[in-house]
């Protein structure tokens, strides 16, 4: 769940990689080499200043998610890294951007607000109503399904607590698919139903958690 949001306070682009510094309210409880979710993609602290810390964006981060189009100043949603110990909230969000994708409608009702999201066609296998999907790290509800688009609604408490309170219509944004049904596909390609039947039974426990990528 997003703890922070965080300011872009420098941005340097290469040919091959970016420079990223970033301050956030958890600066102090944060080394060299923590991993940090911004806008859900994860990120290695690399260096720690006074007022923020920097990151190293690759190319194929970069060509996969928006922070080819982030600009100094910019709100991020920012993540620490969960404990095994920790609880969950939401769903299993890895870090690893699938993909970006336009807003193409904000609907506002009173406090409410609901968001609608182009969905890229190779990716659509994925999303299913009333499915998780993680939209620049926030673990969302798919409310609603349709031919090359979803939503998903926006509780108030989430739209003051995270970037998406300031997204427009046009905007991108990162999105992250279920890892179980990720699993699932892979399974299926393969017709290894001996792997189904026993994802029916898995627990989220330590064990899993490294096999996804969450532990080292």
């Amino acid at each position: 769940m997003i703890e922070d949001l965080g300011k872009v306070m420098s941005l340097l682009r290469f040919n091959d990689r970016a420079e990223i510094a970033i301050s956030t309210r958890f600066l102090a409880d944060l080394k060299v080499s923590d991993s940090v979710c911004v806008n859900g993609v994860c990120l290695t602290v690399s260096q720690k200043k006074s007022d923020a810390f920097r990151s190293i964006i690759m190319k194929e981060t970069l060509d996969r998610s928006t922070f080819s189009r982030l600009k100094i100043g910019d709100l991020v949603n920012i993540e620490r890294s969960m404990p095994a110990s920790g609880r969950f909230d939401g769903h299993i969000v890895q870090g690893h951007v699938d993909c970006r994708a336009m807003i193409a409608n904000i609907i506002v009702n009173g406090a409410l607000r609901e968001i609608e999201i182009k969905l890229p066609a190779n990716f659509s296998k994925y999303v299913t109503e009333k499915g998780s999907i993680a939209v620049d790290g926030v673990s969302l509800t798919v409310s609603s399904l349709y031919e090359g688009s979803f939503k998903a609604a926006i509780v108030p408490h989430t739209a003051l607590n995270t970037n998406l309170f300031h997204k427009k219509i046009g905007d991108w944004v990162n999105l992250e698919f279920d890892v179980l049904a990720k699993y699932l596909e892979k399974f299926i390609k393969k017709n290894d139903f001996a792997s189904l039947i026993a994802l029916r039974n898995t627990k989220i426990d330590e064990s899993f958690l490294q096999k996804a990528g969450f532990l080292n």
